[in-house]
């Protein structure tokens, strides 16, 4: 790459080497200093890249703002709202990339530690890399007394009763390779927050070898989620996952999603 003013000025003549897929619901007040800060980054490396923003049914102005942003190497996929793990799945279904990360849009994760999950993907060590805050070497600030105490629980829970041996299943910063990211998202059917979950369960479960990387990580402010609220919902799902294993439901896979649209900002100028 020629650094961030030629990413966003010119169009990508070949398929890009990564793929950024940045869910998003109601981010009105972040997304731009979300794609300013991942372009930005990004740009400043040798691989192409592209960036989608996979909105899952935003009320307020967050699609508005990509579209006038008219950057020609970034994607907005629009969809009714079905949940943040339905976002990540039509976003990396969508992607061109070699190797497709997800990364959340309140920057939790920040992007600049892409280059330690992408080194076990380079050298073949693994298939899937995953931002850990239960690793050693992990820096985490900010999270709540309430959230640590129901992380910890559902975590034992993931590995005692799922035998997931990864310590942390649902941080927002997960790289995969394109092989293993069609087939993992093919089959992912969960689409609220135990997505994660059920990624790393088929990850196993399909034999990738899945690398845990130790990640700085804040408790960004703003999170409109109900840590307890969610963690009936990941109960609930745990449940599900099991039952559509032992019934042969992750057999089939989806190749491409049907409820959602894509458009590059080229395209809509082109269409104007």
């Amino acid at each position: 790459m020629k650094g961030y003013r030629h990413w966003s000025t010119v169009p990508l003549q070949e398929r890009p080497k990564i793929s950024v897929v940045i869910p998003a619901y109601n981010e009105e007040w972040r997304i731009l200093p979300t794609i300013g800060a991942i372009a930005h980054e990004m740009a400043e490396r040798d691989e192409s890249f592209e960036l989608i923003v996979s909105d899952d049914g935003s009320s307020d102005d967050t699609n508005k703002l990509v579209r006038e942003l008219e950057l020609p190497n970034l994607r907005l996929i629009e969809s009714v709202n079905t949940g943040k793990g339905g976002a990540v799945r039509r976003g990396a279904l969508a992607a061109s990339g070699d190797y497709i990360l997800f990364a959340d849009a309140d920057q939790s994760t920040p992007i600049q530690q892409f280059d330690a999950l992408f080194a076990p993907l380079l050298d073949g060590s693994a298939q899937v890399a995953i931002g850990s805050r239960g690793a050693d070497g992990a820096e985490v600030a900010n999270k709540s007394l309430k959230r640590k105490i129901l992380s910890q629980g559902l975590n034992t829970i993931v590995r005692v009763g799922f035998g997931i041996k990864q310590k942390d299943t649902q941080c927002g910063f997960k790289l995969f390779t394109r092989e293993a990211a069609l087939d993992l998202f093919g089959r992912q059917r969960i689409d609220g927050f135990s997505f994660d979950l059920e990624l790393l369960f088929l990850a196993n479960r399909q034999g990738y070898a899945v690398a845990e990387i130790p990640v700085e990580w804040i408790d960004a402010p703003g999170s409109t989620v109900d840590a307890a609220k969610v963690a009936i919902q990941f109960l609930k799902d745990l449940v599900s996952l099991r039952l559509r294993a032992m019934r042969g439901g992750y057999r089939h896979i989806i190749h491409q999603p049907a409820d959602s649209s894509a458009t590059t900002n080229q395209q809509l100028r082109s269409a104007a």
